[in-house]
């Protein structure tokens, strides 16, 4: 029978958990035995009496003996490499696990001898949608910073007709057309506002007009990106400074911009420069949701606001932990979608013939799998 833990998240700020009720009585049909540590789910709402109540065992926090016994560890980020040292040789640690170029990681699951899944390297295939926990969160993340953005702006997002005369609604650019980008075209015309989006791919023209934008078409050059594996490819230098001039104009026309545009693994293409802030007018709202790669609008500070020039920038990292309780319900399923045809036949099961598996299987047994994601230009 294999056991699974289901720890308390120790990153700083995370308030999601790697399961719900629903999901431990997912596991439990899968012949597995489900522990949860104290307290795992307070923050997102799941208290330690929903989990008893569905079959699972309450073990005390960093309990050596539960680490130990455990066959797979869930995670939404990865532990610290000194909880990861009480995990059993070929223990199978899955999450969020931040792979790119992460020496600390790969050491801990080396020395440790773990198998690890990071969900960041699924394959972007049909099959792998029901374990997409990237566009899950990212639909999250796409959602609320509209949300953040209609509270920093000092104007309406809608049009209203009023006595004293009519309002204009917002105007707002989204940067980037992925899941995150999407959610926020759909958000912010739910909300009334006139929605504009960019985004290096033509090919997503049908989608942002579908949800009642108005798309951008790319400036026309030989070397235009398209996308690999559902993502877009990173653009070259030429082409994304001709699409920086092409947006000046809209910025300066613009009461919000969310920019979404991320590359797994680099760093997120500037894409608002100073020049361009400072043709905004004082008041209008930036919120950037690549921050924490660097970001794609120059002067965003993780999770922070900064007024420049009378400008807000919002540093919009980690949204889904502020919406925990259905973060942490999807990336739930998200977790059972990919890990039910391991947990076949009452064993844990890594096939490392199934393409689900070994796209985002980093390491079995201690041995990294995924050099190419873990240590680039490593030998």
């Amino acid at each position: 029978m294999p056991r699974l833990l289901i720890p308390v998240e120790t990153a700083p700020g995370e308030t999601r958990i790697a399961a719900t009720p629903d999901t431990v009585k997912k596991f439990l049909s899968f012949g597995c035995s489900v522990s949860v540590e104290c307290g795992a789910g307070t923050a997102s709402g799941y208290l330690d009496q929903s989990f008893q109540n569905q079959g699972a065992d309450l073990v005390p926090v960093a309990d050596p003996g539960a680490w130990a016994d455990a066959d797979l560890v869930l995670c939404v980020q990865s532990p610290a490499p000194e909880a990861l040292s009480r995990m059993k040789a070929g223990a199978v640690l899955v999450g969020l696990l931040s792979p790119y170029s992460n020496a600390s990681l790969t050491n801990a699951l080396t020395a440790a001898k773990l198998s690890a899944m990071a969900l960041e390297l699924l394959p972007r295939i049909s099959r792998a949608q029901s374990a997409d926990a990237l566009s899950s969160q990212a639909n999250i993340a796409g959602y609320k910073s509209v949300l953040l953005a209609s509270s920093a702006l000092d104007r309406y997002f809608p049009m209203l007709m009023t006595a004293a005369g009519t309002v204009q609604p917002a105007r707002v650019v989204i940067l980037g057309a992925g899941v995150a980008g999407l959610q926020a075209v759909a958000t912010a015309r739910r909300l009334g506002a006139v929605v504009y989006v960019s985004d290096i791919r033509p090919a997503v023209k049908e989608q942002v007009e579908s949800l009642g934008a108005r798309f951008i078409d790319p400036p026309e050059m030989e070397d235009k990106p398209s996308e690999s594996g559902g993502y877009a490819k990173q653009a070259s230098d030429a082409f994304l400074a001709a699409q920086r001039q092409q947006l000046s104009d809209q910025l300066a026309e613009a009461d919000v911009a969310i920019c979404t545009a991320q590359v797994p693994g680099r760093q997120a293409p500037r894409l608002i420069s100073e020049d361009m802030l400072d043709r905004m007018r004082p008041g209008a709202v930036v919120v950037d949701l690549a921050v924490a790669q660097g970001g794609n609008c120059a002067g965003t500070v993780p999770g922070e606001t900064v007024v420049r020039n009378g400008v807000k920038l919002v540093g919009g990292n980690d949204l889904p932990c502020t919406v925990p309780n259905h973060a942490s319900a999807l990336y739930a399923r998200n977790l059972v979608a990919l890990l039910e045809p391991v947990l076949k036949e009452g064993a844990v099961q890594l096939n490392t013939d199934d393409e689900l598996i070994a796209g985002c299987l980093i390491s079995l047994d201690g041995s990294i799998r995924r050099q190419d994601v873990l240590n680039p230009g490593g030998n």
